[in-house]
This record gives C-alpha cells, structure tokens and sequence, in this order.
C-alpha cells in the first residue's frame, strides 16, 4: 500500500504527513487494519523500541468543578455518581503516588477538578510534590490543575514538578460546542506556560465526542504544532449523567487507526494511551501497544481501569517490556532540546522526558484534564470490581457484538484509591 510506505518513510525522518494522508489513515478499511497497526508500528519501535513507560493517577480533589466541559463527569451540573471530595493532604497523596511506584509506574500524575489553581493551591500541591518525591526517588511528577495564571507554571517547576497536562481535547473549530466557560486558546496558552517555564508540556485529544475525522486531524495536527512531549489519547467514557452520555461512536477498530493516524503525524512524542483503552478497545488492547508507548496503570480518576495486574501480564504477553525507572523515555534528540531548556524529566537516569497525565487537561475521559477530569478516560472494568470481567448476561454479550454499540457495563465508578478507605488499583 503506497499510502503506508509513504507514512513509514516520513514517520522515520520525523516529517509531517499531509493533512490528505492523515485523513486516509482514517478512512482505510478494517480489511486493511493490520497493515496500519504493522506501519505505525514501524515507526513507533524506531523511536521507542518495545518499552511501555507506565504512568498512574492520583486525583487530588474531585467532583465539584464550575467548568461545563460536556465529556467530563466532574462538570457543572453533572449528575454522574462519582466520588467527591476536597484535596488530599499531602501525605494521603503520598500514600497514593507510593502504590503506583510500586506497581512499576515511572510517572504519578496530580490532577485536581476545577477552572485552574489559586495561588494556595499550588503551595498545597508543591507541599504534595515534595512529601511524594521524599519517598519515591527519581519519580517523576506532572501537574494537572487547569489554566494557569502569570507565574504559576515557574512555582510548579521550582517545587519538583516535571511537566504539566493541559490537554486540546478536540478541533478549535469545534471546541465552543463542547465547553462553553473557557476558550480553545486559553488552553493553548496554558500549555506554552508550562513550556516557557521549562516543564515538559503533555497535551492530548479526546475522540468518539461525535467529531469528525476533520475534526481529528485538525486536533492532532494543531498538537504537532504545539510540540508537546508527551501526547495522551482518550476515548470518551459516555458517562450517564453528562451530556455526551449518549455518544457511543468507537469501535475498536477505529480506536486503532485514530491511533495509528497520531503516531505517524507525531513520530517521535510518548503517545499515551489513556482514558476509555478498557470500554472501547476490549479484547484489542494489546494492538495499541504497537502504536503507543505509554499507558495508565490502574484506575483513572473518576472512573475504575483494568486491574493493574491485567494491565504488566497485557504487556508482557504482547512482547513488550515496562520501561525502567533509569531509561530514558524520549528520543535522544528531543530529550536534549528539554534538558537544555532546563526543563524536568529529561533524563531520569538519561533523559526521560515525555509523559503527562493523559487525563488531566481533557476531562476524566479520564484522559483528562486540568479542570474536566471525568468522562472519558473513566473507564473502568467491567464489573467494577478490581478487574474482574463483567458478568456474562445474553444483554452483555449481544453488545459486545455490535459496533459502536453502548457497552455501559465496561463503565465504573471509582470507589476506591484517594479518597476512599479501600486500596488503589495499582
């Protein structure tokens, strides 16, 4: 196919798609779907090898936020039954952080509901960074608190903080149908915030909000522009209780080619796979493995993951390894450009650079976001138990069957880990 040859030749030299093949990419066949995973595959092992670097969240404070983002369940008027609560303190954060280290996670993401960090906050979340660094050296830590204000980025940096998520979530040209309270580019200035302060940017997209594949291109492409180092991709979770409940638009399928579509425009940036992996992939999680290089261990923020278990067995059964905590994530070229702006997580132990918290900044799609942190990337495990499958019922099965059909039995709240008394999914 001319079309793969080509996207595999550019994505080796790191030169942009055209806009028509990236739109190609989508709309090839589920005849043809093998051969684009084999492609992007191609590229994703020339920059990353076979390592999955393994990133956890820690929901500082949930449920609650005044924004109106329409995929989160954490929104303004939503009615989705998911955990509330005020901030941790730092050492229940701490505790938090300490289980995913555990489980083998080489990044622990802060996120927090709401429009963006008063000035206390950010003293609450650099007395977090601190009490999590101080047990668990060499951890890397991504803030995702929402938009930030004049000199908020540098505090994040001097406290330990190594990147920051805002995510774009979806085309600027249709960004006002999904939020309403704050703009497109107040998102966009949040993210060259975090970069002019020398934290790793982590920005990323939500799909299956009824987008087009325009609209995918458009984010994506806008995404190679701003030139984050770490890309996170959510599918959304339609939550009940938020506007966008209805929205069962993904197929596995096309979960596959919207991430082969986003390797071959960014080659060479940590794509996370995040939020909604477990509701909309299913049984073809481990494909995306050889598209993106990076995943969420466990739960998300609002929303119960595939047990953490199931996740290292996924990984290793695929042929792929858990990145180590002393190898670098990014390609040495752009591990270089981040250390010489002396940015964070260039170089645990070489120059580890790419990550974020895949939801913050989007929306709990839990690919989530600063402030929207609950409708997409909430995915959760079928049954809602630590990672046991759903129950086999005649109703579950004849969905399971049908395309783009609502699989709300995948969807679970999060009922343990912060701010709960039961343990964390790690």
């Amino acid at each position: 196919m001319d079309l793969l040859k080509t996207l595999v030749d550019k994505g080796l030299r790191r030169e942009l798609p055209t806009r028509e093949e990236a739109l190609a990419v989508l709309a090839t066949s589920d005849d043809e779907l093998l051969d684009v995973v084999a492609a992007a595959g191609r590229v994703r092992r020339q920059w990353f090898g076979r390592r999955v670097k393994l990133n956890y969240l820690v929901n500082l404070k949930s449920g609650l936020c005044p924004e109106d983002c329409s995929y989160c369940s954490q929104r303004l008027g939503s009615k989705a039954d998911i955990l509330k609560y005020t901030w941790l303190k730092p050492e229940e954060a701490a505790a938090a952080a300490g289980a995913g280290v555990a489980g083998g996670a080489k990044r622990v993401c802060l996120v927090a509901s709401g429009r963006g960090p008063t000035d206390r906050d950010v003293d609450r979340v650099s007395k977090t960074i601190a009490a999590i660094k101080e047990q668990n050296e060499g951890v890397e830590v991504c803030a995702c608190l929402g938009l930030l204000s004049g000199g908020q980025a540098e505090r994040l940096r001097e406290a330990g903080a190594d990147a920051y998520n805002h995510n774009l979530n979806t085309s600027e040209a249709t960004y006002g149908e999904i939020t309403t309270t704050h703009t497109y580019a107040d998102r966009v200035e949040t993210v060259h915030q975090a970069q002019a302060a020398g934290l790793s940017a982590c920005s990323g997209l939500i799909a299956g909000m009824g987008e087009s594949d325009a609209d995918l291109v458009d984010v994506v492409f806008s995404l190679r522009e701003l030139d984050p180092d770490s890309v996170p991709v959510n599918f959304l979770i339609p939550f009940e209780g938020t506007p966008l409940a209805k929205e069962w638009n993904l197929t596995p399928q096309r979960c596959l080619r919207i991430l082969a579509m986003v390797r071959f425009v960014c080659p060479d940036v940590e794509v996370r796979l995040a939020g909604g992996r477990e509701v909309h992939l299913r049984s073809m999680q481990p494909l995306a493995l050889h598209l993106a290089n990076s995943i969420f261990l466990g739960d998300y923020l609002t929303s119960e993951g595939q047990a953490g278990k199931a996740d290292l067995e996924m990984i290793a059964d695929a042929g792929f390894e858990v990145e180590g905590a002393g190898e670098r994530t990014l390609p040495e070229h752009r591990a270089d450009v981040l250390a010489a702006s002396g940015g964070g997580c260039g170089g645990h132990g070489g120059a580890e650079a790419g990550g974020g918290c895949g939801p913050c900044g989007g929306g709990d799609v839990d690919g989530t976001d600063d402030t929207d942190t609950a409708g997409a990337g909430n995915a959760a495990c079928a049954a809602g138990t630590a990672g046991e499958p759903a129950s086999d019922t005649a109703g579950e099965a004849e969905a399971a069957g049908a395309p783009g059909r609502a699989r709300t039995d995948l969807v679970a709240v999060r009922r343990r880990g912060a701010g709960t008394e039961l343990p964390p999914n790690a």
